[in-house]
């Protein structure tokens, strides 16, 4: 049964592909330099992403770590 609706599906598929493929459908035209640009700025701004969550991360762990070396030297402190 699933095997069935399967193989519908996909002469459903071919079938609309094969439609659209013959109908006279005007495309919009993006110039190179159109896709350059985008691909430029979703670069930079991938970048841009990545470092200010490093910075933030890094920030974030250094206070852990401060905040940290205060509570162990106060600890190392109350032995004595």
């Amino acid at each position: 049964m699933a095997n069935n609706r399967f193989f519908i599906v996909i002469v459903f598929l071919c079938n609309l592909a094969l439609a659209l493929s013959e109908s006279p459908v005007s495309c919009y035209r993006i110039e190179p330099g159109t896709i350059a640009g985008i691909i430029c700025a979703d670069v930079v701004l991938t970048l841009v992403i990545v470092i200010v969550t490093y910075h933030c991360a890094s920030a974030r762990r250094q206070k852990i770590d401060k905040a940290n070396k205060v509570y162990m030297n106060v600890r190392a402190n109350c032995k004595s």
